[in-house]
């Protein structure tokens, strides 16, 4: 590691070309991280004069997204690292101080994944101590687990021990590269405007590193350090009680399931969850049921690209003569799903599909303890609005109420805080992108009781001479077909994501949407970054507004509805495309057909992906 001397003349060096807000920030840098591995880092980006790469590390701090900080790890202001998480927590302690007196009784929670990367130093675990560390030192409890668990179990922790706030050291299933800081409020949700904001306001004020900060030992000196590990991993698991409705049923089943942790949290609390329900484990595939921060086995860390990412687990389920396959996410919060056809090819559900059976399989189980029809009054369920519109087909026929959230679980997680302070019961909720919650015991997705929730469901339809998919077509022809395609272009140039969406919000002139996609009518858009409907008598959405994202959504003639959203966690534009039939309408080969050919005029015509230079998806 360079001198102090050398870092100065390097840092001159750089000054000499003008920027001095750039070398202020390197010396700054320098003077403020205590690790090894970043400062290494830092030191070998300013020996090379590599300007450009320092602007982008050190020119801007990082923002909440749908799931908290995400960046990649390395050294800098805008990646994730030992400094940035210490200044993170210093703002978090700050802002929670000013909104809690009695901070000092709640505490706070931090858990982690399995998350790692020697070229920084660093881990999840490591982030987590240092998060505890800055808590400690100020005399706040910290729930500080004393392994890695699943992400789920940070709020249920901060809603068992009524913490002020939780912290996950997660990027749940971004590359390996990455890591996050994902933050819960004391009702169990993620946190959201206006705390997000103050958070942040309150991490620029703190920037400089109190200097018991980086005394990660005070997770062990500490008398104020507690592992919440075995109590919340009990509670858990005896609070799945209330999602389990056929634990008899379940013990006598004959099918055999194979599960996935993809390398990730999940293994040893799946096997858990199954048992918990009457189950026998369920058969692990070996290569990916320990961590490992590499994800060596799969070309991303993500279950939802589908069968390419599930191939070990689907030839592990033919050795073993099982039908189902579950695969939780590496952080276990999100959970896909694979049946074995007649003809030994595989159905991986989508996350609409499973949204399908799950919202079928919670209301026809709430039912059955609840015959009186007028209790239906209190019954909610609840999506993402680029999720499918099932679950709105349901509560049309059977009475319930639905409602719809701006994209991520954040949202889901405290509207269900807010109906369930009026009494109502919130059974179901979801997004699209595999994220699942059945029941209200954890206020955000929850991977590992869902593929429980799901082994039950099978083995119940099982009895009745059923498969899931099966049960699938049963629900669609009841209830309408809803046929959807979700994909994405991958763009790590943020000002061609700007001149995208400027694009169609000027298609036809300044402040004139498009009118047709391809061949097709369009007859009302949403704008949820503007906040412009034209839908509406007002011109404005009902949804609240989302700036610091883009999102447009299309309604066309034909009943499809499609979206265009940017990722709050990742550098894609998601597009999202759904027909949904009315009821008893069975000419599926054409309604695919119509779907298929306005998703593709809207990823020419509207992304112009070739034009842009953007990535289309690979898996």
């Amino acid at each position: 590691m360079g001198s102090n001397g050398d870092l100065n003349a390097n840092s001159q060096c750089l000054s000499s070309t003008g920027d001095l807000v750039l070398d202020k920030a390197v010396n700054q840098w320098m003077a403020w991280d205590k690790n090894p591995h970043t400062r290494k880092q830092m030191e070998s980006l300013v020996r090379e004069g590599c300007v450009v790469e320092l602007k982008r590390r050190l020119g801007s701090r990082m923002t909440f997204g749908t799931a908290g900080l995400r960046a990649e790890m390395g050294a800098g202001f805008a990646c994730i690292n030992d400094l940035t998480v210490i200044q993170s927590t210093q703002g978090m302690y700050k802002y929670l101080a000013k909104c809690f007196p009695d901070l000092k009784t709640r505490g706070l929670v931090v858990g982690f994944d399995t998350r790692a990367q020697t070229s920084s130093g660093c881990t999840s675990e490591r982030l987590a101590r240092l998060a505890a560390a800055v808590m400690l030192c100020k005399d706040i409890p910290v729930y500080l687990f004393s392994t890695y668990v699943p992400t789920p179990f940070v709020p249920y922790a901060v809603m068992k021990y009524e913490a002020a706030a939780g912290v996950m050291i997660t990027a749940s299933h971004n590359r390996k590269e990455d890591n996050g800081y994902k933050v819960y409020w004391h009702n169990g949700a993620q946190i959201s405007s206006p705390h997000d904001k103050e958070i942040l306001r309150c991490i620029e004020e703190s920037t400089e590193p109190w200097p018991e900060s980086w005394n990660e030992d005070l997770v062990e000196s500490s008398l104020l350090r507690r592992d919440p590990l075995e109590d919340i991993c009990r509670c858990y698991m005896e609070e799945l009680n209330t999602i389990c409705f056929h634990r008899e049923l379940n013990t006598k089943s004959p099918l055999k399931f194979v599960h996935s942790s993809f390398h990730g949290v999940g293994h040893n609390y799946v096997q858990r969850a199954f048992q918990q329900f009457g189950f026998p484990p369920p058969i692990p595939v070996p290569e990916q049921k320990d961590p490992d921060p590499d994800f060596s086995t799969v070309s991303c860390p993500n279950p939802e690209e589908g069968e390419s990412v599930l191939e070990l687990s689907l030839r592990l389920a033919e050795r073993e003569g099982a039908r189902i396959v579950v695969a939780t996410d590496p952080d276990a919060d999100r959970l896909a799903v694979a049946e074995q056809n007649d003809n030994c090819s595989w159905k991986v559900f989508t996350g609409n599909e499973l949204a399908a059976l799950l919202g079928w399989w919670m209301l026809f189980n709430w039912k059955e303890a609840h015959p009186n029809p007028a209790d239906t009054e209190r019954v909610y369920m609840l999506a993402t609005t680029v999720s499918s519109k099932i679950l709105k087909a349901f509560a049309r026929i059977e009475g319930f109420h639905f409602e719809e959230t701006l994209p991520g679980f954040k949202w889901i997680g405290n509207r269900i805080h807010e109906l369930t302070k009026t009494g109502k019961e919130v059974i179901f909720s979801f997004e699209e992108s595999i994220g699942f919650m059945c029941g209200n015991m954890v206020l955000d997705k929850d991977g590992v009781s869902t593929a429980a929730v799901v082994a039950e469901m099978a083995a119940y339809l099982h009895t009745k001479n059923l498969t899931l998919n099966q049960q699938l077509i049963n629900i669609y022809e009841i209830y309408g077909y809803h046929i959807s395609r979700t994909s994405y272009v991958v763009c790590n140039d943020p000002p061609t994501i700007h001149r995208i969406f400027s694009r169609l919000r000027n298609f036809g002139g300044q402040g004139v949407y498009p009118k047709l996609c391809g061949d097709y009518c369009i007859t009302h858009i949403r704008d949820v970054t503007t906040g412009y409907d034209s839908s509406q008598p007002d011109k404005k959405c009902v949804l609240p507004l989302s700036k610091n994202s883009q999102m447009v959504t299309f309604t066309f003639q034909n009943g499809i509805v499609a979206t265009l959203r940017t990722s709050g966690t990742e550098p894609k534009i998601k597009y999202y495309t759904e027909f949904c039939a009315a009821p008893g309408e069975r000419d599926i080969s054409s309604l695919k057909e119509e779907l298929r050919k306005v998703t593709t005029a809207l990823l020419e015509e509207f992304l112009e992906p070739d034009k842009n230079n953007l990535l289309r998806r690979s898996v």
